[in-house]
């Protein structure tokens, strides 16, 4: 592979979310601070959106690993469960052993008495639940009951929603308003802007090791904008490709063209999150043209 030629000790651009990659641009370190605010103050529920490719597992990851010794965490990455599953990987996550045929009535007593157990050890247990648009609505029912665990001073679990938009159109189904109306704090992931994508870039070249001069050219990064929206996702796929086309040819430096090539080759760029985020101003534009056809024929 290309990391040699680069002077690299690894891959930079991986699309698995590795925390200590975490890039602290402006919308991603505002969202960890929203987190860390709002578990602070004992906020029974807290969601975070954003499309797909943002970085929401990165930032629930490093969510977790920033928290402190007085907290336990708890993560159910895919929450599509029934509500005695989510209550049982619960348990399972805080290290309880329930009996197969447990009721459900007794799973929740038996959490109950958990989390009593660990704030009278002075720890604040915090549920992670990445995916969450996947979750069926008696699921997100359930969930609010969890939060219903609480002494005279403070709840006893903290939930954290991580999800696509979708889940914000589920929250406001009728059915489980009572859910919606409990989220106190929450934050939307957007796309980075340019001037972000670009110190994004070189802070992951760093973390693997890279100590030369530019290696992503102005024009490449304007091209790696335009083609991924500022999604982090689609911007490390594109990036990794435009490396081995660069190393491909011999070159030190990539440039808009490797890009180009790049984007024409990813699939996810003509059909997935770029399109969409792009799709309204193509829209717009092709009307525009359409229009000034029709006054000057």
């Amino acid at each position: 592979m290309y990391t040699k030629h680069f002077g690299l000790l690894e891959l930079p651009f991986g699309i698995t979310p590795d925390t200590s990659y975490f890039f602290a641009a402006p919308a991603s370190q505002e969202a960890l601070n929203t987190l860390l605010v709002a578990v602070n103050n004992g906020e029974g529920f807290i969601k975070i959106t954003g499309e797909v490719g943002t970085g929401k597992t990165l930032l629930c990851r490093k969510f977790m690993a920033t928290l402190g010794k007085d907290f336990v965490t708890a993560y159910i990455p895919n929450p599509m469960l029934e509500p005695r599953t989510l209550m049982l990987a619960l348990a399972e996550e805080l290290e309880l052993t329930p009996e197969k045929d447990i009721d459900q009535h007794q799973l929740l007593k038996s959490i109950n008495h958990r989390l009593l157990d660990l704030a009278r050890a002075g720890k604040r247990a915090v549920l992670c639940l990445d995916e969450a648009q996947a979750m069926p609505l008696e699921t997100l029912e359930a969930l609010r009951l969890l939060t219903n665990l609480e002494t005279e001073k403070r709840k006893l679990l903290q939930i954290v929603l991580f999800g696509q938009p979708e889940l914000n159109r589920k929250l406001q189904q009728e059915s489980i308003r009572q859910l919606a109306q409990r989220i106190t704090f929450h934050y939307h992931l957007g796309p980075l802007s340019c001037d972000d994508l670009e110190f994004y870039l070189a802070h992951r070249l760093l973390v693997a090791g890279f100590a030369g001069s530019r290696l992503f050219a102005r024009d490449a990064v304007k091209a790696l904008h335009a083609a991924s929206g500022g999604v982090p996702r689609l911007a490390n796929i594109l990036a990794h490709k435009s490396l081995m086309l660069a190393y491909g040819e011999g070159r030190q430096q990539v440039h808009a063209r490797q890009v180009r090539a790049a984007a024409r080759d990813t699939g996810s760029i003509r059909h997935g999150l770029g399109y969409r985020i792009w799709a309204p101003a193509l829209a717009a534009l092709t009307a525009s043209v359409a229009i000034l056809w029709v006054y000057f024929k």
